[in-house]
């Protein structure tokens, strides 16, 4: 019994370490060279996993965030990776994203949020619109995603034709 729970601990392990490598991005053109969002994100098979918009205005431990946007995107991606490791998944998986901010001028420190979200730069092919409220006053950002869990497409075994 104790073999049987720790292969399935090893299985498990495994999925999760290869998962982020799914879904093959598309290089970046010159025109968005050094952005921080993907032109398009093939992928073939996999779980889809639809995410509701997150918004917050309170961090992890409680903290009122209201105002502070940099805390709230960082929190934001926090709770949507919270949520993808409940499908088996990360923040890694994620392939498409619409974002709402009330403020375009905004749009650099989010940049930045997910460039650091996104470290191998494999980024989600994505939206950003400005709106001119969110659900909640003090509400800066609202994330909706599209991951995909357990694709076969990567950089070892594109998806995009070459």
């Amino acid at each position: 019994m104790k073999l049987l729970a720790s292969f399935a601990a090893s299985a498990a392990a495994l999925t999760f370490a290869t998962s982020a490598l799914a879904a093959d991005y598309m290089e970046q053109g010159e025109r968005i060279k050094g952005r921080s969002y993907s032109p398009a994100v093939i992928t073939e098979g996999g779980r889809v996993v639809w995410l509701a918009g997150e918004t917050t205005t309170t961090d992890l431990t409680g903290k009122d965030i209201k105002g502070d946007f940099e805390a709230q995107a960082r929190t934001v991606f926090a709770l949507i990776d919270q949520t993808l490791k409940r499908a088996g998944g990360s923040l890694q998986d994620v392939v498409t994203m619409t974002v709402f901010m009330t403020d375009a001028r905004n749009g650099a420190t989010f940049s930045k949020v997910r460039s650091e979200m996104f470290p191998n730069r494999n980024f989600p092919a994505s939206a950003q619109i400005t709106v001119s409220n969110l659900a909640v006053p003090g509400m800066q950002i609202e994330i909706q995603a599209t991951a995909v869990i357990g694709d076969k497409c990567s950089k070892t075994s594109p998806c995009i034709p070459h």
